[in-house]
C-alpha cells in the first residue's frame, strides 16, 4: 500500500535525531525513504508552515513551530506555567542562568531558560537536546532514572569535553552522591568554562524535572546555590502538587 502524503511528512520529520540535527535534502530522502522528487516538494512545504528551516548551507532543521506546538501538550506547558515565577525567582537571587528540564529519552531537553548576566559559554537553548551524562539537570534526572535508562545511558557516554565523565564506575558513583545529597553538579563537562548545578524537582514522591543553574565557578558558593534552587524546586514542587498535575 502507498503511504500517504501525512505518513510521508511525518517520515521527513522523524529523519530528524540527536545525531542529525541539520540535514541536506539528500539526506532527509535517503534517512525517510522518500524519494528525491517528493522529499523535494515535501519540504517545501513544511518549511513553508514552518516546521522546518533552511540553514545558510542549504541543510534542514526543525522548525519553531514544531517546537511551539510541543510546549501545548499538558505537561510541559503546565510544568513551565507551575515554574515560571520560581525560575524569574532564581534568576534574581543568582542572576545566573537558570534552567528548567526534563528527560526525553536518553537526553536532557530544556523546556524553558532565562539567560544570566554572568558572562558563561552556555550551549543549551529552549527546545535544545544535551546528553544526560554531560550536564547538571542531566545528571539529577538520570540518578531518578529508571534501571533500563540507567543502562542505555551508560553504553552511550560520549566525551564532549576533557573533563566529561565517561567511564561508567565514576558516573554511577555520582548519581549514588545525588540522591544521597540531593543535588548534582559539572565543571566544564558540557563547555569550557562553564560548571552547572541542579536539583530534582518532584511532584510527590516522583522527580518530574530538574533545575538547574550554570556558573563559571562553583568552588565559594556552592551552598548557597544549591540552597536558592531548592528552595526554587520545592516551590515548584508546591504548585504541582496543588493543581494536580500529573
Amino acid at each position: 500500500m502507498a503511504k500517504s502524503v501525512t505518513a510521508r511528512a511525518l517520515d521527513l520529520l522523524g529523519a530528524f535525531d540527536a545525531d542529525h540535527r541539520s540535514l541536506k535534502l539528500s539526506d532527509l530522502a535517503r534517512r525517510s525513504g522518500t524519494p528525491l522528487a517528493t522529499t523535494h516538494r515535501l519540504v517545501a512545504e513544511l518549511q513553508k508552515w514552518g516546521a522546518l528551516t533552511r540553514e545558510p548551507d542549504g541543510g534542514y532543521v526543525i522548525g519553531r513551530r514544531i517546537w511551539q506546538l510541543g510546549l501545548l501538550a499538558p505537561v510541559q506547558s503546565e510544568l513551565r506555567t507551575a515554574a515560571s515565577p520560581f525560575l524569574h525567582d532564581l534568576y534574581g537571587a543568582t542572576l545566573a542562568t537558570v534552567h528548567l528540564a526534563v528527560r526525553e529519552e536518553l537526553e536532557v531537553l530544556y523546556i524553558d531558560r532565562l539567560s544570566g548576566h554572568i558572562s558563561v559559554p552556555v550551549i543549551s537553548k529552549i527546545g535544545s537536546r544535551l546528553p544526560l551524562h554531560a550536564t547538571g539537570v542531566g545528571k539529577v534526572l538520570l540518578a531518578y532514572a529508571p534501571d533500563d535508562v540507567l543502562a542505555a545511558a551508560l553504553q552511550r557516554l560520549t566525551r564532549v569535553t576533557a573533563y566529561t565523565v565517561t567511564q561508567p564506575a565514576r558516573l554511577l558513583d555520582q548519581l549514588r552522591r545525588v540522591r544521597a545529597e540531593g543535588y548534582a553538579t559539572t565543571g566544564e563537562e558540557m563547555s569550557l568554562g562553564a560548571c552547572s548545578v541542579a536539583v530534582p524537582v518532584r511532584n510527590g514522591d516522583d522527580v518530574v524535572a530538574a533545575l538547574g543553574i550554570v556558573v563559571p565557578d562553583l568552588r565559594r558558593q556552592l551552598p548557597r546555590m544549591v540552597s536558592a534552587l531548592q528552595v526554587a524546586a520545592h516551590g515548584i514542587g508546591r504548585t504541582l502538587a496543588s493543581v494536580q498535575w500529573k
